[in-house]
């Protein structure tokens, strides 16, 4: 199993959903490759003995150089910065055969000095982008482009994976490892996406402070990559069947992709029970740009214009990284007026105690896959009012709201209506925990990807199978 970034370091969705996984099948051995930035966080969750974690640091000392010629490791490079810039057609296949020739070279690093930057600037001006716009690249541009490129190649430069399957549990980096196993030890790829991938990757570099072109060729080489993962892989198990449409744009065939929807334990979100005295608005989550508080804050002033003595509580921790912006959406909380009304209240040791706290259960993101935080608010029996992303439509079918991303009137207008409305509130929300118990489920999650695992491990079904 592959991750990147999320399980065993850090919590959230994705890293639930692995708990979940491994400890449902606990006659699976797995060997978790862990993508970081350091490769020294501490471990967020107490494992099983069943799980082994090999760290896979992006940053500190370079590996050092294999005893490779350093003409083919340096020539394998340079074909791959080239295709960081040449035309569609031609830049897939470049990609994805200079990737598999530094899989064969592995560990082959960037080479040190000038010459990387050099070929990204010749690659630049040789490109079509060179008369499409007047942009042109600094040799800052090139330098940090190279740098961050090197390091992103990094789960590259250890052996591959040895394993009957290897699981990478998100494209783009996690993607890396496993097609190092395929490629040199024949090893079937399974990927999973929860949200799509390369989506967030657009998002996330648009807000960034970067140059265009620094943007530009970070861009093509997420793109490329998740291409050739998309291309390579055996078996895509999407969360939803939102992300089928972004996975067959870039490559992946129809009929390697079936959905597997997350679940919950049934048992571990009882009926939510009493609601609170004071019309209350709940949204769990960890506190980041793409859940978009922002717009959830906004939407909260303008319900509270019409329910004045309305509150919203605020659930879920905030990580390093996204401090500034946790800080923003508390200011923005006191510009609109609204400090004395709206709490944020951290990570909680019960989760659903969260969704118990409000009579409406608000999803405001962005971006997602098939939200942990949404189908354990339905199997909780709450109302909820969601952003139309993802596969998030898909679970609520009609036993909730769904509304465009980034509006806050139509967020407020429809918690308004079940705020106001107790009735319509506990019909969806009876529904919605019916609807959850009888779709998404841990048991059947968990089922379905041991049947994978034997399946794409060549084995029928068996007492043990190493994933």
């Amino acid at each position: 199993m592959v991750t990147e970034g999320t399980y065993p370091q850090a919590f959230g969705g994705v890293s639930v959903w692995c708990d979940q996984l491994v400890r449902g099948l606990p006659r699976t051995d797995f060997d978790v490759y862990a993508i970081s930035v350091t490769g020294r966080e501490p471990d967020a969750w107490e494992l099983p003995d069943s799980v082994t974690v090999h760290h896979v640091p992006l940053w500190g000392p370079a590996p050092r150089q294999s005893r490779r010629s350093t003409v083919d490791v340096a020539d394998a490079h340079r074909a791959l910065i080239r295709s960081l810039l040449a035309p569609p057609g031609e830049a897939e296949p470049a990609f994805a055969a200079a990737l598999r020739r530094l899989c064969e070279l592995a560990p082959a690093p960037m080479p040190a000095g000038d010459a990387p930057v050099r070929w990204l600037l010749d690659a630049w001006r040789d490109s079509s982008l060179a008369s499409e716009v007047d942009v042109r690249p600094s040799i800052l541009d090139a330098l940090t482009c190279v740098d961050i490129v090197g390091h992103w190649l990094r789960p590259l430069l250890r052996p591959a994976p040895v394993a009957d399957v290897c699981h990478a549990v998100t494209n783009g980096l996690a993607a890396l490892p496993a097609l190092a196993a395929k490629w040199t030890r024949g090893t079937p790829l399974l990927l999973t996406e929860h949200g799509v991938y390369l989506r967030e990757r657009y998002l996330g570099l648009r807000a960034a402070d970067s140059s265009w072109p620094v943007k530009a060729v970070l861009v093509a080489f997420q793109r490329l990559l998740c291409t050739a993962a998309y291309r390579e892989a055996d078996l895509i198990t999407p969360g939803n069947r939102y992300n089928h449409r972004w996975e067959t744009r870039f490559g992946a065939l129809p009929e390697r992709i079936r959905t597997v929807y997350n679940g919950v334990d049934p048992a571990d979100f009882p009926p939510a029970g009493r609601e609170p005295a004071v019309p209350t608005i709940t949204w769990a989550g960890r506190v980041d740009p793409i859940k978009d508080l922002e717009t959830l804050i906004r939407s909260f002033a303008l319900v509270r214009e019409q329910i004045p003595d309305a509150r919203l509580r605020i659930f879920g921790g905030t990580p390093a990284g996204a401090r500034g912006y946790h800080d923003r959406c508390v200011a923005l909380a006191a510009e609109l007026g609204a400090a004395d009304a709206v709490t944020f209240e951290g990570r909680v040791a019960n989760i659903r105690d969260a969704y118990a706290a409000g009579h409406v259960v608000v999803l405001s993101s962005i971006s997602e896959g098939f939200p942990y935080t949404l189908i354990e608010a339905m199997t909780s029996g709450r109302a909820t009012v969601s952003t139309d992303v993802g596969g998030v439509a898909e679970a609520v079918a009609d036993t909730g709201f769904v509304v465009p991303p980034r509006d806050p009137a139509a967020m407020a207008e429809r918690c308004v209506t079940l705020l106001r409305d107790e009735l319509l509130r506990h019909r969806l929300g009876a529904a919605a925990r019916d609807r959850a118990l009888q779709n998404f489920t841990v048991d059947q999650a968990v089922d379905a990807f041991d049947e994978i695992y034997a399946d794409l491990a060549g084995l029928a079904a068996a007492p043990a199978v190493a994933a």
